[in-house]
């Protein structure tokens, strides 16, 4: 979610390589985002090649912005 916060779309392949996360456990985050109304998903193809890009909801920006300010007050800051 940290990296959907400060861009605008994050395709796969770099979501992947920057949590160093592998294609099933990125899938699997991804979609429960997803459900949750989180993130958006946009699959397309590029030339002959599908790419799938996510980016942050409104709702999603809400909700990590609640976690962090928890955090926060867990931490006493």
């Amino acid at each position: 979610m940290s990296v959907l916060m400060v861009n605008d779309w994050v395709d796969f392949t770099e979501m992947k390589n920057l949590l160093s996360a592998t294609d099933g456990n990125l899938a699997s985050h991804s979609t429960a985002l997803e459900k949750a109304e989180y993130i958006e998903v946009k699959k397309e193809f590029v030339g002959k090649k599908p790419r799938t890009s996510y980016r942050v909801t409104q709702k999603g920006r809400d909700a990590f912005t609640e976690h962090i300010n928890n955090l926060e007050k867990l931490l006493g800051r």
